[in-house]
């Protein structure tokens, strides 16, 4: 049950790419976990878009830089190797198509945050090892 957020200058992503933007994100992620592309993973996968004012995004050389954070939290585990690398690359194309321009993949960062065992929660009940490996299986 992962979550992406992504942080972008208001009006870099347009509005009209927003629902493609969450689905290809969230779809990624359940590829790079190697998790099913149905319910209920697709349902508690969560995708949130925050749009910032222009100049409270920048970087250190530039005060209103188009850049745009991408931060993904799995739990425990859920991404191997190849999983983060497949992952990372295809957020940073969605979301460079979502800009509609290549050169925003140059701008785009990419961050994999794991939950610490226990440390993720939903329905009021903290997860972990046991509790993600049931509901993999259907438990």
């Amino acid at each position: 049950m992962p979550m992406i957020d992504v942080t972008a200058p208001a009006g870099l992503l347009p509005a009209a790419t927003h629902d493609t933007l969450r689905r290809r994100l969230g779809e990624a992620l359940l590829r790079a976990e190697r998790a099913p592309l149905a319910p209920p993973f697709t349902d508690h996968t969560g995708v949130f878009l925050h749009e910032l004012p222009p100049a409270a995004v920048g970087t250190a050389g530039e005060p209103a830089a188009t850049v745009v954070r991408v931060q993904v939290t799995t739990p425990p585990g859920a991404l191997d190797r190849d999983g983060q690398r497949e992952l990372v690359s295809a957020a940073t194309t969605a979301v460079a198509d979502a800009v509609g321009d290549p050169a925003q993949a140059g701008r785009t960062w990419v961050l994999l945050t794991e939950a610490a065992e226990g440390g993720w929660g939903v329905g009021g009940v903290a997860l972990g090892h046991a509790e993600f490996a049931a509901l993999r299986a259907g438990r």
